[in-house]
């Protein structure tokens, strides 16, 4: 054989054998993942007593109440769950008569979970596969500052986050143990695959970059949900969203007791210049146990998060903020603007059955009284991107109304 066609065959050879190797070296690759995501998706979806098939496409799984994820946070071993007390659950009408009444869930047209069970929207293989890495899947990302390299700097706006738009309502004090609104639900549109859009309560314990929060409202999330559904969630932090905490029951920690999905569909949603609706969602802490208990339309347990798996926040909480949320790389100064919205979509100057509202914004301290603060400020961090404004007219409750396009050839490019 001549000495050109041996070099030839070498190099068939060799071709040959490197993509053996990289189809070898990929099956491997593939086989982990997929080892990985069933032992997540088995971590994540317990045994189910019971099957719902919600009419909106997802899969509710009536779990045994201490089977539920909660219990694998090595806190909450022989953890014994406590129940919200009456005393939390009460709470005066907050319908003012100027809109429909509240709204719920999608699943529950097709059914309920039976007594000692609680309802768990499945999670996908799919809902997996869609997250950066199985490890953050249902977290929220870091918040990125202007300047990483000194996150303890306390000047110039150090403590907000280059990829998050907020507009707000906030209080700040000592010993807050609760907080509650009326949200005004909207269906906004998210236009970025990494993007998500709140309308929520936040209370912190601070507001520099190792915050403790526990959170709750509604989100449009795609990445997480696979649609661009409105939906109910909760969410804790003990570090600023670094490594601690997630969306819903996407991890452990948060102890679920009621017949409530988190995640779950809300349905009807509010229209522009039509018919409005709003969810009553309130934080309340439990001084003696140091939980802090989440409820819906006023008096529907949902949960808690136990002592265990916070730090201050069990005593109290000295910063409460209402207000919207978007998270996204294209915000602050980098243009394109995302055209994720924020509440309904419209300013907040649009007023009722154009912008997004929370009314009853109450909170409780020591005293034991729901009251409006005595000192709030309406916020916004992109301005022409998604404003806040605070209506507070003589002898009238407050309404704060918040939201925005995102991106606008007026005002944010």
């Amino acid at each position: 054989m001549g000495k050109p066609k041996f070099a030839m065959l070498l190099l068939w050879v060799l071709f040959g054998s490197s993509i053996i190797l990289h189809l070898h070296v990929e099956a491997k690759v593939s086989s982990r993942l997929e080892r990985e995501i069933e032992a997540k998706l088995k971590q994540l979806n317990k045994p189910a007593v019971k099957t719902i098939k919600s009419e909106d496409g997802d899969i509710i799984d009536c779990v045994n109440i201490y089977d539920q994820p909660a219990f694998d946070h090595p806190a909450l071993k022989n953890h014994t769950i406590k129940m919200m007390p009456d005393y939390l659950l009460e709470s005066g009408n907050s319908s003012t008569g100027d809109e429909e009444p509240v709204i719920f869930q999608t699943w529950l047209k097709s059914g309920s979970c039976p007594k000692g069970t609680i309802p768990i929207r499945r999670i996908l293989k799919e809902d997996l596969l869609r997250a950066a890495s199985i490890e953050l899947f249902g977290r929220k990302p870091p918040q990125v500052f202007n300047n990483s390299t000194n996150d303890f700097d306390l000047k110039a706006n150090s403590f907000i986050p280059e990829n998050r738009s907020s507009a707000y309502l906030v209080t700040m004090g000592y010993n807050y143990i609760g907080a509650q609104a009326d949200i005004n639900a909207w269906n906004p549109k998210v236009t970025q695959p990494n993007d998500f859009t709140t309308a929520q309560i936040w209370c912190k314990n601070d507001n520099n970059p190792y915050f403790e929060s526990v959170e709750s409202g509604w989100m449009v999330n795609p990445r997480l949900y696979g649609d661009g559904a409105t939906r109910f969630f909760a969410y804790w932090t003990r570090d600023s969203y670094r490594s601690t905490g997630c969306f819903d029951l996407t991890c452990s920690g948060f102890v679920q007791t009621g017949q409530v999905v988190l995640g779950g569909a809300l349905s009807p949603i509010s229209s522009y210049f039509g018919p409005q609706y709003s969810l009553n969602v309130g934080l309340f802490l439990e001084p003696y146990s140091g939980n802090w208990y989440l409820k819906i339309k006023n008096n529907i347990a949902v949960g808690y998060w136990p002592a265990n798996i916070l730090n201050t926040l069990r005593h109290s909480a000295i910063l409460v903020q209402w207000g919207g949320q978007v998270s996204s790389t294209n915000i602050k100064k980098v243009t394109p603007h995302t055209k994720t919205e924020m509440g309904s979509g419209h300013f907040a100057s649009g007023r009722f059955q154009s912008a997004c509202f929370m009314q009853k914004v109450r909170i409780k301290d020591y005293s034991q009284q729901l009251k409006y603060p005595q000192y709030v400020s309406a916020m916004s961090e992109e301005p022409d991107c998604y404003s806040a404004l605070n209506v507070a007219e003589y002898g009238k409750d407050p309404i704060f109304y918040f939201g925005g396009p995102g991106q606008n050839p007026i005002y944010c490019p």
